[in-house]
Formats: structure tokens, sequence, C-alpha cells
């Protein structure tokens, strides 16, 4: 199985080169994740194509229809795991160790935004994933889930779209 994670794409309008990027990694993918700062409706319909689309809202996200669509946590099953997804709050450094201890490692991933910054690591038992800012550095992840439900993450640079 495969997961697409996205995060602060800071657009008005899906970008020409978006097209591209969900046709070559984000459509294929069997849930795709944005983790906040979509900002505007435009682009929140846009990934709506998917299937499993899952979105939480960011700190950039005041439109009134994602402020009443879009929560700032959520908790999905993606088979037998527990993936949690968020932005962050807080200042950049303390971002990973915020999300972690408010999901806790009852959770099997979680998935956050915030501070633009690529991070597969484990803090306090929690494996967080941060795939950076799509929009500002073309940068996403995709999650690989192995049959026995292990995981490992490539990170797709702006060079490959």
């Amino acid at each position: 199985m495969k997961i697409a994670v996205i995060s602060d794409t800071h657009m008005g309008d899906p970008a020409s080169w978006l097209d591209d990027v969900y046709a070559k990694w984000l459509g294929p993918a069997d849930v795709l994740i944005h983790c906040g700062d979509i900002t505007t409706v435009t682009t929140w319909s846009y990934f709506m194509q998917h299937e499993n689309f899952i979105c939480v809202r960011g700190n950039c996200d005041w439109d009134p229809q994602l402020v009443d669509q879009l929560k700032p946590m959520q908790t999905v099953k993606i088979g037998s795991l527990t993936v949690g997804a968020t932005h962050g709050w807080g200042p950049r450094p303390q971002v990973a160790l915020k999300v972690a201890q408010a999901f806790g490692p009852e959770y099997d991933l979680v998935c956050y935004g915030h501070t633009h910054k690529r991070d597969w690591s484990v803090v306090e038992g929690v494996q967080l994933l941060n795939p950076g800012s799509l929009g500002e550095f073309g940068s996403l992840a995709i999650v690989t889930v192995d049959e026995d439900d292990s995981l490992t993450c490539e990170f797709i640079d702006a060079h490959c779209f």
C-alpha cells in the first residue's frame, strides 16, 4: 500500500505543474494525506478528486469553508495502521515533540507539516513524518506499507516532477 503525504501547498489556485505531480505521485497512491495550509477552497477541491483524501486545517487555512470542513487533528485507520494527521503548532524547533506528545505511541504513523522541513524520525516512541512544503520546495513523501505493516518513506524532490 502507498500513502502520499503532502503539506503546506500555500496555493491560491492549483499551480499548472500540479497536474503532473498528481498524475505521477498523488493519484496512484492508495491514500492522500494533506497536513494543512492548503490555503484555499479551490486547492482543497482539486485534491478532493482523490477517493481517499484526508486533510487537516493549518494555521493559514482561514477561509470559512475550510474552517468548517477541516479539523486541526485527525485519526484514521489505514489497513491495520492507526495514522494521525495534524499541521503542527508552536516554535519550529518544538513542533515534532509537540505533535508526538499530542498523539502518543499508540499511533503507527503521525503526519504533520508547519515547519516546511522534511522529517522521518521517531520522537517519544512515535513515528513522525513531515513531507516538507509541496508549494515552496516541491517536496512530498511516499510511505510504503509492507505486508508486515513495516513502513518505509521516500521523499520526492521537485526535480523528480
